[in-house]
């Protein structure tokens, strides 16, 4: 249950907020600041409602001082009609909002939710960025699903060998990642990395793309030209889309392979390599294989290991993760400081299967942090096609335990501890007997998850 500071120089202002506020917070109140100072310094609250002149101490004042001991406080000013351009200057100094004197009930319920909420935000926000820059980030790719960790798993234990790796998945999903992290983080990193889209290229310049020609080769071949694989020698090449190569270039590819040699067109002086080979497909490459479409030779050739990149919707633990990932890494192109979604942005984010996978989700984070004006990501602020998306049902986890693998122990005890505070309004001992716990058990898991 959240704790809340009342500091007014009325005893009555004090009595009429607490016992409003009481049954849904732990409420504690004072008129004297300095007392209300000293309350900060011994113990943690989550939010400070403070009159903006206190006899004859300056709110202001007393702002900055609550905001040296606890740099998270929410402090909402309580103003006469006659100092709101004070009160502009609290918020200047740190202040989240003010409210007009005589207050409203309704009002101030709202804007406390609305304050709680957006601390409860921060602190997310803060949370997901310590995960992500201590475990959850691995070469440019994000994730702790246990789909993820395998991937990583896998980066760990092919990257220093020669062995060709094949990595299928759907568009979108991180493919070319993968195949860089196994670069980037081994043997040859220093060596040049080299990609090729095997489905962009026009079917009769793929060959002379790949291998190079010498003058004269063909018509239009007026000097010499340096293929791919020559180009990067002694590092890597990505075949990316392998599937979509024609099959005599295939059967050139798998000679390539084998003699660890190429050969220029219109050259008889082959060229020798050492060069690691990647590739890359969204298509089943045993299907292919059945139906001819591609070389069986080859496919055995390429495919010693296979690391398979899952789509979005099979590892929905990671969507958090990537949100605030995406989020700071625009926040810094875009030039925006922007903290992170609002409840109902995220729900509907959460919701959406993503066809083009990640490529899609930094696609609509982007869009978002363009649209945004605000700290936070609106709902209205996100493409039309997921605020439509929102107001239905939420079908995207079969099963709902789904969302909780890939969590530790502790963090799926924290998750159920803090529902089931929520259902009971905070209170203990229900929410206690309901998990099975004495309330002193309670007690100190609370403490414990910092709840």
């Amino acid at each position: 249950m959240e704790k809340i500071l009342i500091i007014d120089d009325e005893a009555a202002i004090c009595s009429s907020l607490t016992f409003a506020l009481e049954d849904k917070y732990i409420v504690k109140s004072t008129t004297d600041p300095l007392q209300g100072v000293m309350w900060a310094k011994e113990e943690k609250f989550h939010l400070c409602l403070l009159d903006l002149k206190i006899g004859n101490i300056s709110g202001i004042e007393i702002l900055m001082e609550l905001k040296n001991i606890q740099k998270d406080l929410l402090v909402i000013i309580m103003t006469a009609y006659g100092t709101i351009s004070s009160s502009v200057e609290a918020i200047k100094k740190g202040a989240y909002t003010y409210l007009t004197k005589p207050l409203n009930k309704e009002g101030i319920y709202s804007i406390i939710e609305q304050a709680l909420k957006y601390q409860k935000l921060n602190r997310q926000v803060e949370y997901l960025s310590q995960e992500l820059e201590r475990k959850y980030t691995y070469k440019g790719m994000v994730g702790k699903s246990p789909l993820m960790k395998n991937v990583f798993n896998l980066i760990e234990k092919v990257k220093d060998v020669d062995t060709n790796v094949v990595i299928t998945g759907e568009s979108g999903a991180g493919k070319e990642l993968v195949a860089r992290a196994i670069h980037f983080s081994g043997k040859r990193k220093m060596e040049p990395f080299v990609a090729v889209n095997c489905a962009a290229i026009p079917e009769n310049l793929l060959e002379s793309e790949l291998f190079g020609y010498k003058k004269g080769a063909f018509t239009g071949a007026t000097a010499d030209q340096i293929g791919k694989f020559e180009y990067g020698n002694n590092g890597t090449i990505f075949l990316d889309e392998v599937a979509d190569m024609p099959l005599p270039l295939q059967a050139k590819l798998l000679r390539v392979l084998q003699l660890k040699q190429v050969t220029p067109l219109g050259s008889n002086l082959p060229v020798e390599l050492n060069i690691r080979v990647i590739a890359a497909t969204n298509k089943d490459l045993k299907k292919l294989v059945d139906g001819g479409s591609f070389r069986q030779d080859l496919y055995f050739r390429l495919n010693v290991v296979e690391i398979y990149t899952p789509p979005l919707r099979e590892r929905p633990q990671d969507l958090p993760l990537l949100f605030q990932y995406f989020i700071q890494n625009y926040s810094q192109e875009l030039n925006k400081d922007i903290k992170g979604l609002s409840e109902e942005a995220q729900n509907s984010l959460l919701q959406y299967h993503y066809p083009g996978n990640v490529r899609e989700l930094a696609n609509i984070i982007e869009y978002a942090m363009l649209m945004t004006e605000g700290p936070c990501i609106q709902l209205e602020n996100l493409p039309l096609e997921l605020q439509k998306k929102s107001k239905t049902v939420f079908t995207y986890h079969q099963n709902p335990i789904d969302s909780l693998v890939g969590l530790t122990i502790e963090e799926v005890e924290k998750l159920l501890i803090e529902a089931t505070l929520k259902k009971n309004e905070g209170q203990r001992k229900k929410t206690a007997q309901i998990l099975g716990v004495s309330e002193r058990g309670l007690r100190n898991k609370i403490a414990k998850h910092k709840l």
